[in-house]
């Protein structure tokens, strides 16, 4: 039986003040957002975000990302980090590079209102 492809996929996040989430993903990392979901590049970027009934719900990862993306290059990288910088995003961990026998990955991480972590990464081979 062939495998049917999957084009994109959102990551589910609940928020505590729904509104707000909102025009912080719109005004902050660039995304389309309406009440189903917040979007960009055509869903290269996705994210659900719903209205927490009990705030005890929001949860983000501990330690770690709650969604991960990529960009083809370090200078695509480079020029999101500094996007993302004019647009009021909070910052993480500024872009840095990790060196690997196959070659470096690059990356930062932004932060959203309710504390879930978004990282951004890219990849060279030497």
């Amino acid at each position: 039986m062939k495998k049917v492809k999957i084009e994109n996929s959102l990551t589910v996040l609940l928020v505590s003040d729904f509104e707000k989430s909102k025009k912080y993903y719109e005004s902050a990392l660039g995304c389309e957002v309406n009440e189903h979901w917040a979007v960009r590049d055509d869903f290269g970027l996705g994210f659900k975000l719903v209205q927490a009934k009990d705030l005890e719900d929001v949860r983000p990862n501990k330690g770690t990302w709650n969604t991960y993306a990529y960009v083809k290059t370090h200078n695509e990288l480079d020029a999101l980090y500094d996007e993302f910088i004019a647009n009021g995003a909070m910052i993480v961990s500024e872009p840095k590079v990790s060196e690997f026998d196959w070659g470096t990955w690059k990356d930062f991480s932004v932060r959203d209102l309710d504390g879930y972590i978004i990282g951004f990464g890219s990849g060279s081979k030497n």
